[in-house]
């Protein structure tokens, strides 16, 4: 069995580590950690109470289990946070320990690793047990977001490091910055599910959104402080249709975000779930990766790039360093576009909306995207966890 301490519920966003988790349960066990949950949850968010009483074991996908810990009130607090891993470490232990007895022989030799992917120091969770520390975003940079101290981030981030069995990291600067640090990483980036966009030209149009008289720009993902909002505000300006599919964090500029929804040649379809966004997509030719280019972002992995290309929809991106090492494979400088300035981001929407889509174009677009399926960045974590090797052909493009 594998315990997975996630960053993100597995019922929220179908992001990295649910996306991980499940792919990591065809091949073993699974036990999926959510971050926790206060107990007074129920009292002060009552719309959040019927989530709060799904805490217990449940199975959630083939070979996936998941629990979400409840812990002390002020979780995050200086002090406390010690006390909340501790209560998450021993609800994972004992959790793992009944799931065992649940599924009999498959999990009969008890916890084989620990991956941890959150903030919090959980790597103890089971003694004499093979741990991976699996760095999704440099959450040092990204402390303010997501509203921890910046040091405690660094030393937990440091402390980790320095006891895990192996450190995987989602993003080529993430690999540089950890050894520049004398950490040995193995690059696990995102990847994608090219099967869910196989049928994408049969799905249903979605009946809310418009019909436009010319091809659409879309964006599909959380809209907030991480996104530059000023290249979707150009894209508008331009006249093109746009179709934004995801939630607006309603502090990332609410007045700016309110006036270029209130566009005519803006739609914006709000949450959408995965399972949903293949027909959302199909209402769009060029997909967009519009992320600010600070500390954060660039050690990201945005996962919407290779999306777009399982939809054999044209990419473009910022330029981060994550898309550049997809532009160093085989057809990625042809299939994704990268700019580095807002003039050179909307003249390569432009370029990409005026070339019609040939069935050739998108079948490549959608083979390009196969080679980073999920299930291979599974594989990799996979062997981590198993102290195998990860052959370098499966973390670095091809010369």
């Amino acid at each position: 069995m594998i315990i997975y301490f996630a960053g993100t519920p597995y019922d929220g966003v179908a992001g990295t580590d649910r996306q991980l988790a499940e792919r990591l349960g065809d091949m073993h066990p699974v036990l999926y950690v959510d971050p926790p949950v206060s107990l007074l949850t129920p009292l002060l968010r009552p719309h959040l109470a019927s989530a709060f009483r799904g805490s217990s074991l449940r199975r959630e996908a083939d070979g996936v289990w998941r629990i979400r810990p409840r812990v002390l009130p002020a979780m995050y607090r200086p002090g406390m946070h010690h006390v909340t891993a501790m209560l998450v470490r021993r609800a994972a232990r004992r959790t793992a320990r009944r799931l065992a007895r649940r599924v009999g022989g498959a999990a009969g030799g008890g916890v084989a690793g620990v991956v941890v992917a959150t903030h919090s120091d959980l790597l103890d969770a089971v003694k004499d047990t093979r741990t991976v520390l699996y760095v999704t975003d440099d959450l040092v940079a990204g402390s303010e977001l997501i509203g921890l101290p910046r040091q405690r981030v660094a030393a937990a981030r440091d402390s980790m490091a320095a006891r895990a069995g192996a450190i995987a990291v989602c993003s080529p600067l993430l690999r540089d910055q950890f050894r520049e640090r004398g950490f040995a990483t193995t690059l696990v980036p995102n990847g994608c599910a090219p099967e869910a966009y196989a049928a994408i030209e049969d799905e249903p149009w979605p009946r809310d959104v418009p019909r436009f008289d010319r091809p659409a720009v879309g964006f599909a993902g959380h809209i907030n402080a991480r996104i530059d909002l000023g290249l979707l505000e150009a894209i508008a300006d331009a006249g093109h249709p746009l179709v934004l599919i995801g939630p607006h964090d309603p502090g990332h500029h609410p007045v700016r975000f309110r006036a270029l929804i209130g566009r005519p040649n803006v739609y914006w379809a709000g949450r959408r779930s995965f399972a949903e966004l293949p027909a959302y997509l199909r209402t769009i030719r060029v997909g967009l990766t519009p992320y600010l280019l600070d500390d954060f972002n660039r050690a990201s992995f945005p996962i919407k790039t290779l999306d777009y290309l399982a939809a054999g929809r044209a990419v473009v991106s910022t330029d981060l360093p994550a898309t550049r090492w997809l532009r160093d494979f085989p057809d990625g400088r042809e299939l994704i576009r990268s700019e580095s300035t807002p003039r050179g981001f909307l003249r390569a929407v432009e370029e990409e909306l005026a070339a019609e889509p040939t069935p050739e174009l998108v079948a490549r677009r959608r083979a390009y995207a196969a080679g980073h399926d999920w299930g291979c960045r599974a594989r990799q974590l996979a062997r981590l966890v198993h102290c195998d090797p990860v052959s370098p052909a499966l973390e670095e493009p091809a010369p």
